[in-house]
């Protein structure tokens, strides 16, 4: 004889314990709102709202593991020691400054706020520091204070200049202790990535045995 195995399915348990609401156990709504909520940005030194940028996304995975009381000030301080990334982009010293500027359109065509890049120079000034600099020392450096602009600085001078998430460096001539010079300490200026546009040997001479 033929078995039928089209037989009405009871498996309609769901009815039970959602046909009685009255019996006080309202459970089915739990959700946890955890305290300790890592506000802070990962970047340590500008808290502008300008900052949000892709990779600082680390930080918040680190601080949402550790309690309330004592992880905030040690979140902080960690992203201060990170190294900033380098990207050399090959130029002849004529050329250096004209791939500088290419570097600093794409950064602005990418998304980065002009007062997030810092560019120096190694040899001849950037036409627009040299412009500056006509009306003197002080209304140039008012500019840099009031960072609304990218900046341009000469490496003789960029020792006063703050740190910005991208500084751009054009090593477009000057003595082989300019660039000696400048590479380290726009290193140290940099927050976030350092672009490098010069002669590959002439950098990795400088850079390379830090990298």
């Amino acid at each position: 004889m033929p078995l039928i195995p089209e037989e009405p399915q009871i498996h309609e348990s769901a009815q039970g314990p959602r046909a009685t609401p009255a019996s006080g156990r309202t459970a089915p709504t739990p959700r946890p709102v955890p305290g300790p909520r890592p506000a802070a940005p990962s970047r340590p030194g500008r808290p502008g709202p300008v900052r949000p940028a892709p990779p600082v996304q680390r930080a918040p995975r680190d601080a949402a593991k550790p309690g309330p009381t004592g992880p905030a000030a040690p979140a902080a301080s960690a992203p201060a020691a990170a190294t900033p990334q380098i990207q050399l982009i090959p130029a002849s010293p004529e050329g250096a400054l004209d791939a500088a500027e290419e570097a600093v359109d794409l950064l602005l065509d990418s998304g980065r706020a002009p007062n997030d890049v810092l560019v120096i120079t190694t040899g001849e000034q950037h036409p627009w520091a040299a412009h500056e600099l006509s009306f003197g020392e002080a209304s140039y450096w008012a500019q840099h204070d009031a960072g609304d602009d990218v900046f341009y600085a000469d490496a003789a001078v960029a020792g006063r200049a703050a740190v910005r998430p991208v500084v751009v460096v054009a090593v477009n001539g000057g003595p082989d202790t300019a660039a000696a010079a400048a590479l380290p300490l726009a290193l140290g200026r940099a927050g976030a990535l350092l672009i490098v546009c010069g002669d590959p040997q002439r950098i990795n001479s400088v850079l390379g045995a830090g990298v």
